[in-house]
């Protein structure tokens, strides 16, 4: 997730250094997040930049067209620069977040904006690489936005006042050795003291400790996914908004430490966060279904709605947001491409050169790069099509207030498989194709590590994957014991069949041991992303189909 700060591999210091010192960019890299900066010219650019944008207290936007809104929105984030240090990075989301423009309840009241914020920010991305948009999204979507999900009325009432603070927020949940591919288990545990009235938010280990904390050098609130155990009783993960800082310096318990310097994005803190028995009042439980009540006893206040269930609910509008970025960028990152392709002049042996007036051949006409810009306007446009559906159906359950059903969870966690791997395989191919232009600063390959993000965040596409084909093989085994007739089904779904019917004949070679059947799962892995690809392909047409507006 953007909460653990999946912000690309990390490269060792000495590298990174003699990485930096071969660069002559029109965008210069910070040596790291937290030490010294080379440079501190664009630093005072930003201040006064956004020093010169009115800081007026928290909008009401109701009145605004959408129009309005964007040009508002537009003008806020133009002066984003990632040639800066990560406080200076988030004292600029502090000027935008007094502003306003995006509220902690817009997710529910007009998601269409907060989605689109999040593709305006990303087109940023190839210019200044992915820091700010991660640093927005963990906020407004993994931080405050969990409030708005599992928070009680009078906390998420409370956020105007936070809001207008300016303060800032992250979101603890990846652990070193626990998180959103362990299935969403944490080892943070957060006991109840009864005596107190408080709960004691302690990293019982080192493997404990959370991990890739985005925003989490400079943030003030935190979100932290924890434990909860009433009673000597576990019951299960739950979210908890505590302060993280006060007055700038870390509460008592906190510890933190810097991840280090990054490929890409190191205008973003990224930290890990270590508890020692840290104390929190009781309205700090995000209660708006479970809350401990007044003699003691751990209570779910909705019926049928496990609070993590809402909190997974981040995951889906996370995920849609991740899509939509990968796919901004490779389009502003073509567009870049393009324009330069189409006014390099090329030698040609059958055209006369360039002459005044005339450009003559250009490098957008060899066939390899022809060929390329197009299949990236078609395949850039059916997946913006899927990704806007699902957009569209998600933002219909947040204004309602529920959950979304299984086929748009699984559509949208295809979406965000399918646009960051669409992105990541035609940006690529382009960087090979474009010649020395992919090489220069200005050209918008430098910061392709946004995808790599991408491709990490808000559940890693590759377990994503592993989880559509073990879901499918399992139906597949629960349908032949029920005798399911499939043969009305269509050729996609009889593909999936045959993949589902050879893993399951290796599989049960195993028979009851499990330990041999995941060796046997592994050992199979061509096979199952295999099936993962079939079954997402099988998944966008029917999605595509089920959701088609209604002809009137």
């Amino acid at each position: 997730m953007f909460a653990a700060g999946a912000v690309g591999k990390t490269l060792c210091k000495a590298c990174m250094g003699k990485a930096a010192g071969r660069r002559a960019l029109s965008l210069s890299f910070s040596r790291g997040p937290h030490g010294p900066t080379t440079t501190t010219t664009s630093t005072s650019a930003v201040r006064r930049a956004f020093s010169a944008v009115p800081q007026e207290s928290v909008l009401d936007v109701d009145s605004l067209s959408d129009d309005e809104w964007t040009s508002r929105f537009l003008d806020a984030t133009s002066h984003i620069d990632s040639d800066t240090s990560h406080k200076d990075s988030a004292e600029a989301m502090r000027a935008l977040v007094k502003q306003g423009l995006i509220s902690y309840t817009t997710l529910r009241d007009y998601p269409e904006r907060f989605f689109k914020a999040h593709r305006l920010l990303a087109r940023h991305a190839v210019e200044h690489g992915p820091g700010f948009w991660i640093r927005f999204t963990v906020h407004y979507n993994l931080c405050f936005g969990t409030v708005l999900a599992v928070g009680g009325d009078d906390q998420v009432d409370s956020l105007t006042a936070v809001q207008e603070s300016g303060a800032l927020g992250c979101f603890a949940l990846t652990e070193r050795f626990a998180g959103v591919q362990s299935g969403l288990v944490v080892q943070t545990t957060a006991d109840w003291d009864d005596a107190a009235q408080q709960y004691v938010i302690h990293t019982p280990s080192p493997g404990a400790a959370k991990n890739w904390i985005s925003q989490g050098f400079t943030a003030d609130k935190a979100v932290v996914v924890a434990n909860l155990r009433v009673n000597d009783k576990v019951v299960g993960p739950h979210a908890f908004l505590m302060d993280l800082r006060k007055g700038g310096q870390l509460v008592d318990g906190v510890s933190v430490g810097d991840m280090g310097v990054k490929t890409t994005g190191n205008d973003l803190d990224n930290a890990w966060i270590s508890f020692d028995n840290v104390r929190i009042p009781k309205n700090s439980l995000l209660n708006a279904h479970a809350d401990v009540d007044a003699s003691g006893q751990y209570a779910l206040t909705t019926e049928g709605v496990p609070p993590f269930a809402m909190i997974g609910q981040r995951l889906y509008t996370g995920r849609v947001c991740v899509a939509q970025a990968a796919l901004e960028y490779r389009r502003k990152l073509f567009e870049v491409a393009h324009d330069y392709a189409s006014s390099k002049p090329v030698w040609s042996p059958f055209a006369p050169p360039a002459t005044a007036g005339e450009l003559g051949p250009v490098l957008s006409s060899v066939p390899q790069l022809k060929a390329i810009f197009a299949e990236g306007d078609a395949r850039g446009a059916e997946m913006d099509e899927f990704v806007a559906r699902c957009e569209t159906e998600l933002s219909k359950c947040l204004v309602e207030g529920r959950m979304p059903p299984n086929q748009l969870t699984e559509a949208i966690a295809i979406a965000k498989v399918k646009a960051v791997e669409t992105s990541i395989d035609l940006c690529g191919r382009l960087k090979q194709d474009i010649g020395s232009f992919a090489l220069m600063g200005d050209a918008g390959f430098l910061h392709l590590d946004f995808l790599t993000c991408c491709k990490f965040a808000e559940g890693d596409s590759r377990i994503l994957m592993q989880k559509m084909a073990r879901d499918r093989v399992r139906k597949f085994g629960k349908d032949a014991a029920k005798g399911v007739d499939h043969s009305d089904k269509c050729e996609l779904f009889a593909e999936e069949q045959r993949i589902c019917g050879e893993l399951g004949a290796a599989m049960a070679k195993a028979g009851d041991d499990k330990a041999a059947q995941q060796q046997i799962w592994d050992e199979e892995w061509v096979a199952v992303y295999e099936l993962a690809e079939a079954c997402m392909k099988r998944g966008m047409k029917e999605f595509m189909h089920d959701t088609a507006p209604v002809a009137k």
